[in-house]
């Protein structure tokens, strides 16, 4: 059983204006327009917050807990945050509808007849899980994502790029090329627009979960998996003597998943 994570935002790699989204995230150097120092941020960055939104969906004892910054200083940056991006501001129900209608689009599976069942196509900014058993399609599902997301938005695309965090060694060039072949795309362009990190331990997959979310605020990432989250916890934590300390684990995991999600529009897990 394996368990993977999608992510799709919403500025388009390529295409019309109109197929162009409004992504609400800021970089964290824009803290510098309300007078935080370039050498805060850069000590913020350093220890992963590479957003100004990322300053507010954390705890602030784990701005805290970045080597070289002070209570105080990080107490500044979070209250300037909230300045930046209007945090805890109250919207209506109406303009709430018009932000998810803005924000979200549906990445088609590459089969009708699911994408009618999921009522169009994967909902982005969002974590959905793919369940069954071995040998049901879930690691092609997510191949065929990782091509079909950047397809224009008009053809059922996210118009940008893929993330694929390889737990059990399951990624295959091979296929990506196959299925690019089938939706008429250039099989090398589209591997370059998909990054592959391998993790063989809980530690690591969460140290890619880190750095992936970095990228995705420089550059047009629309679709995270994670393929599967659940291969290293089955291995790292043994007996129910570590059952406590695992639920723990895949709890911070999924609130980073949907973080990442949210954080930067349109997100899938296997």
């Amino acid at each position: 059983m394996a368990e993977a994570a999608l992510q799709a935002g919403s500025v388009a790699l390529a295409g019309s204006e109109e197929e162009m989204g409004v992504d609400d995230v800021q970089e964290i150097e824009a803290l510098a327009e309300l007078g935080i120092a370039a050498a805060d941020v850069k000590k913020a960055k350093e220890g992963g917050f590479n957003t100004v939104q990322s300053l507010i969906m954390n705890p602030r004892k784990r701005l805290h807990a970045v080597k070289g910054l002070s209570e105080a200083k990080a107490d500044k940056m979070v209250e300037a945050a909230k300045k930046l991006s209007n945090a805890g501001s109250w919207i209506t129900g109406n303009e709430a509808m018009q932000k998810r209608q803005r924000e979200i689009v549906k990445v088609t599976t590459g089969a009708t007849a699911l994408d009618t069942l999921l009522g169009g196509g994967m909902e982005t900014k969002c974590i959905t899980e793919l369940y069954g058993e071995f040998r049901t399609g879930k690691t092609q599902l997510c191949h065929t994502l990782c091509v079909s997301v950047q397809l224009p938005i008009s053809q059922g695309g996210g118009a940008g790029k893929a993330a694929y965090i390889d737990t059990e060694g399951t990624f295959r060039p091979e296929r990506i090329k196959a299925i690019a072949a089938r939706f008429n795309l250039d099989p090398d362009a589209v591997l370059d627009n998909i990054v592959v990190g391998r993790a063989h331990t809980v530690d690591s997959q969460m140290d890619l979960l880190q750095t992936v979310g970095a990228k995705m605020v420089e550059e047009p990432y629309k679709l995270l998996v994670v393929d599967s989250i659940m291969a290293n916890f089955r291995t790292d934590y043994c007996g129910r003597g570590e059952l406590a300390e695992r639920q723990q684990k895949l709890g911070q995991m999924l609130a980073l998943l949907k973080k990442v999600s949210s954080h930067l529009v349109p997100h899938y897990y296997r």
